[in-house]
């Protein structure tokens, strides 16, 4: 089990520095960009809030499928992750720095 208070602290970081993706239609975006130039994503995590709703849940699952991201359902809900970030409600959050995922891996 992870430390949730550990996690949104390191995901506030990520945003800090400019590595986070906020929201699932960036993300979606983000992932078809990087799959578009690459051909492959790597390094990147997506974090979702616990409270999403089916359609988010399902949009951001799929995305996450197809380009072979792993995804994460926290216990958070959407206003504790917005908080983290600096922002009101948040649904998702991508992690797309190599020492960033490395640090929420490890809080996972």
């Amino acid at each position: 089990m992870y430390d949730e208070k550990k996690l949104l602290g390191v995901i506030g970081l990520c945003r800090g520095a400019g590595k986070a993706i906020v929201g699932v239609p960036m993300i979606c975006e983000h992932l078809r960009n990087t799959h578009e130039k690459r051909g492959e994503v790597k390094d990147v995590i997506v974090i979702e809030a616990s409270d999403t709703s089916e359609n988010t849940h399902k949009k951001i699952n799929d995305k996450c499928a197809y380009y072979g991201v792993e995804i994460v359902r926290i216990a958070a809900g959407c206003e504790e992750l917005g908080h983290a970030l600096g922002k009101s409600a948040v649904a998702a959050v991508a992690i797309a720095d190599k020492g960033f995922f490395a640090a929420v891996k490890k809080q996972l």
